[in-house]
């Protein structure tokens, strides 16, 4: 099975991984993605998490997807290259700020994701 994580933050990344753990077989793929932008402080801090938390457990990839005005375009252009089995998602930003509801990026991906979107709990 190949799941892949889109992430902007290690609270996401740590909650993807939370979410995976379980789920995983040795030889299923994780693939962890994230958009780089100006108000993203920790996108390379996100990525070392999935390989930190994940090693051993399945195959782990990173990339820093190039940014765009939008990051939805780079992760939708990413689920279309890729073809996952299941996307994983954090419901927003990753900042206790960003309140309860899902995050534009997040819920564009829902509607428009041609596979499973799984959204999973953030936790401070």
């Amino acid at each position: 099975m190949e799941y892949l994580v889109a992430t902007d933050s290690v609270h996401t990344t740590a909650a993807a991984c939370d979410y995976l753990d379980p789920r995983l077989d040795p030889d299923d793929t994780v693939v962890v993605v994230t958009v780089p932008r100006p108000t993203t402080r920790d996108a390379d801090d996100a990525l070392n998490v999935a390989n930190a938390r994940l090693l051993g457990k399945a195959t782990v990839e990173t990339d820093r997807l190039d940014p765009d005005d939008d990051p939805v375009g780079p992760l939708l252009a990413a689920v279309d290259d890729r073809t996952p089995d299941i996307v994983v998602v954090g419901p927003h930003a990753g900042t206790r700020e960003a309140g309860p509801a899902l995050g534009g990026t997040t819920r564009r991906l829902v509607e428009s994701a041609d596979v499973p979107v799984v959204v999973v709990p953030l936790s401070f």
